[in-house]
């Protein structure tokens, strides 16, 4: 599987249905503000000119701070390009937005993967069969029982489910990258894209030396990486799980929501699409090529385990191209405990995803309200973890692709299966209130409901 992939490194390569390209306008080499800039590619050269702007030939040559610059942003975004400025430089800003060639302006807004809580819930519960000795055959592959048999798995009926369908297609998750090495991934995943670093793959996994010390990760979500050894991994009564290890930053993020995604589609493709780093950060100029890529290469769904503020148009541009290719989008709805909105959950093409415990009790963290679509379970999630481990997780991250697998089972049972009617299908869940949409992900209903209205 890794020769196949290596091979396919040199074969790689991204169609260009569009030119994107980076505006670099800088006094000061340290402080800058960015800004996106829709114009025709076709102006690109005299806007350049008209604004002291240097065209660059390559995004290797490094840009003058003295004099601003254009070059190639990774990936293909059409007739979008990232203006940077000098902090306050408002008459710059001002002059590239009085520009008749330009049709938008907007700002590059940093974009991280939500923050969670720590608070657990109040009903303690461990994991059936927790010893790592405890394994099960799994789709071609074998995996540990407490990931296979945990409680999310019987709350939203996947053992149910699987009788009327496994998953298909594609799912890809923007995040930060995947361990290609994992036993229970290998099988299922392709070959994806690291715009962090502008190279085929999307990997995500290195050596690292984990203890035992309570850090903030994940936009503050919090993972633990479960001891394998232990008998007793899991109580929700209290963070501190017994010989586990906390993690600190975002490593292993992708990963876990790699293994969920399998855990409910384990006959589907996994596609990573690396756009954050192991601090869980990445912008939105970024985020916009991943997900045109994911679209332009094959994904029939998109799982999104972040969240940003601010309202963007060409974030909702984009995912009106993914609608017209038929392409399913996925978020987490953040974890700020609140009802405020956040995006891309937020938008009406998505279907935003809280977080609730083993009760079906809205998680204190998780954010809720009428623009959710729909919740799953989101604490003491157990997934994989790079180095052929597992790990537990908190927050709507963990959400999301519950989600996301389901959209890939209904694209088993109807291969033309549409995000309105994944929508429809995934809405016939359990009711449960709180600002929790149609209520807790039940998988069975979801595929009953689309098997009986495909035909």
């Amino acid at each position: 599987m890794l020769g196949a992939a290596y091979a396919m490194r040199s074969q790689w390569h991204i169609t260009k249905r569009v030119v994107a390209l980076v505006l670099i306008l800088a006094c000061h080499a340290l402080a800058q503000d960015r800004y996106l800039v829709r114009i025709h590619s076709s102006a690109v050269a005299s806007f350049a000119q008209n604004h002291k702007l240097t065209l660059l030939g390559s995004p290797d040559n490094p840009a003058n701070p003295a004099v601003g610059s254009i070059g190639p942003l990774p990936g293909s975004v059409r007739d979008l390009y990232i203006a940077t400025l000098a902090t306050g430089s408002q008459a710059a800003l001002t002059s590239i937005q009085n520009d008749p060639a330009v049709e938008r302006v907007e700002a590059n807004q940093k974009i991280g993967l939500p923050h969670g809580s720590t608070a657990a819930s109040s009903s303690p519960w461990r994991a059936a069969g927790s010893s790592i000795a405890s394994i099960a055959s799994y789709f071609g592959t074998t995996a540990w029982s407490a990931y296979l048999n945990q409680p999310a798995a019987g709350i939203v009926r996947i053992p149910d489910a699987h009788q009327i369908a496994t998953g298909a297609g594609t799912v890809a998750f923007i995040d930060t990258g995947v361990d290609f090495t994992n036993p229970v991934l290998a099988a299922s995943l392709n070959l994806g894209w690291d715009f962090t670093n502008n190279t085929p793959g999307g990997w995500d996994f290195k050596p690292v030396q984990l203890n035992q010390s309570t850090t903030s990760i994940l936009d503050s979500e919090s993972m633990v990486v479960l001891d394998q050894s232990t008998t007793s991994i899991l109580d929700q009564s209290t963070t501190s799980i017994l010989d586990g290890q906390h993690v600190t930053g975002d490593y292993g993020h992708g990963t876990m929501i790699a293994g969920i995604i399998h855990l409910v589609a384990p006959t589907a493709r996994l596609l990573p699409v690396k756009a954050f780093g192991d601090d869980g950060a990445s912008d939105l100029g970024t985020i916009l090529a991943a997900f045109y890529w994911a679209v332009d290469h094959g994904a029939n769904v998109i799982n999104m385990s972040f969240s940003m503020s601010d309202y963007s148009k060409e974030f909702s541009n984009a995912l009106d191209y993914a609608v017209s290719q038929g392409v399913i989008t996925v978020a987490s709805t953040g974890n700020d405990g609140g009802q405020a909105m956040v995006y891309p959950a937020g938008y009406s093409q998505v279907m935003g995803v809280a977080s609730t415990d083993n009760n079906n009790q809205r998680s204190s963290f998780s954010n809720y309200g009428n623009w959710v679509t729909v919740a799953a379970p989101g604490e003491g999630v157990i997934s994989t973890y790079p180095g052929a481990q597992y790990a537990a997780g908190w927050g709507t991250s963990f959400s999301a692709p519950f989600v996301s697998g389901a959209a890939a089972l209904l694209v088993q049972l109807n291969g033309n299966v549409n995000p309105n009617q994944a929508q429809k299908a995934i809405s016939q869940a359990s009711p449960a209130g709180q600002g929790l949409g149609a209520g807790v992900l039940n998988l069975l209903q979801a595929c009953s409901y689309e098997a009986a209205h495909s035909r």
